[in-house]
């Protein structure tokens, strides 16, 4: 075999990895900052002074506004409120929609058309939706109307106006509309599983419990961590269905934390107080997304 002399050799290009400037990203931090961080900064100063939201004259007054809420029984319980409806969502809506995602990626000739039905109340419009369940789920609605005509009257309630079962139905009206959001995500998630990993699990003799839990069930994690993220984050920041359905009602019954911000910055005037109450939701969200996520990408590791 010849040589190739030294002159006719033609050297490939070195390619070296340049770093993009800096300043590429400098106007959308500029904007982010005058946006979102200067805005936010505000707001936390306000927190700790006794601004009414009109007076451009207040006082500082440092940690009263926290100290008042945490002896606020109404505070409290809008606390116990949020995080009981953001576990409930959580729980439920991601055990619904890995349901509906295990049915709908079957073989049934009509999956493709459940697919977009199930899926559809997640583009309505929160607002819309909880306006349309308040007249369902009304004393005279067609909820009641309806277990009246199958026999089972002993089970019609006043849902929203019984503050035993109010939150309950708050609950049940976002797992409605947000459980084939959920779906859609762990259906991307089941339909990444290579079909050869089922096959050699049928071999094996796995039969179905066991072929989700050992072949499914690992590979759904990022899926899940996805989920289960999206679905705390949107349950502890909850407002619009609960507002429109209840109004927080009756009395404090389904009071949030986003429901008494809005009651106290806007009826009461008492902007102080209400920036604190969002700084402790701020803080409550920050928690929960970073403790979770922590949680879940060693999960996801170790499945991996």
């Amino acid at each position: 075999m010849a040589l190739v002399p030294a002159r006719h050799r033609v050297s490939k290009p070195v390619r070296r990895h340049i770093a993009a400037p800096w300043w590429f990203a400098a106007p959308a931090m500029l904007l982010f900052a005058f946006v979102v961080l200067v805005p936010s900064t505000r707001g936390v100063y306000y927190a700790f002074t006794d601004w009414d939201g009109l007076d451009p004259r207040f006082s500082f007054v440092g940690l009263d506004n926290f100290g008042a809420m945490f002896r606020d029984p109404d505070a409290v319980q809008a606390i116990w409120h949020t995080l009981l409806i953001a576990v409930a969502v959580t729980v439920i809506q991601n055990g619904f929609g890995l349901l509906l995602a295990l049915g709908v990626n079957s073989v049934i000739k009509s999956r493709n058309v459940l697919r977009v039905f199930l899926f559809a109340p997640a583009v309505v419009t929160p607002i819309v939706t909880a306006y349309l369940w308040r007249n369902l789920l009304s004393p005279e609605g067609a909820v009641n109307s309806l277990l009246g005509a199958v026999g089972l009257g002993s089970w019609q309630q006043d849902w929203l106006g019984d503050p035993d079962i109010a939150l309950w139905s708050v609950v049940g009206v976002v797992v409605w509309q947000f459980g084939g959001y959920s779906m859609v995500i762990f259906l991307a998630g089941l339909q990444s599983v290579p079909k050869e990993i089922y096959e050699a699990a049928d071999i094996d003799g796995a039969g179905p419990f066991r072929r989700f839990w050992s072949v499914t069930r690992p590979l759904l994690a990022p899926a899940l961590t996805i989920n289960l993220m999206l679905s705390i984050i949107g349950g502890i920041k909850l407002f619009d269905q609960v507002y429109a359905l209840t109004g927080g009602g009756p009395g404090h019954a389904t009071d949030t934390l986003s429901t008494l911000i809005y009651k106290d910055a806007f009826t009461l005037g008492e902007f102080g107080y209400s920036i604190a109450l969002a700084v402790v939701l701020t803080i409550i969200v920050a928690v929960a997304s970073a403790g979770q996520y922590f949680f879940l990408s060693r999960n996801e590791r170790a499945s991996s």
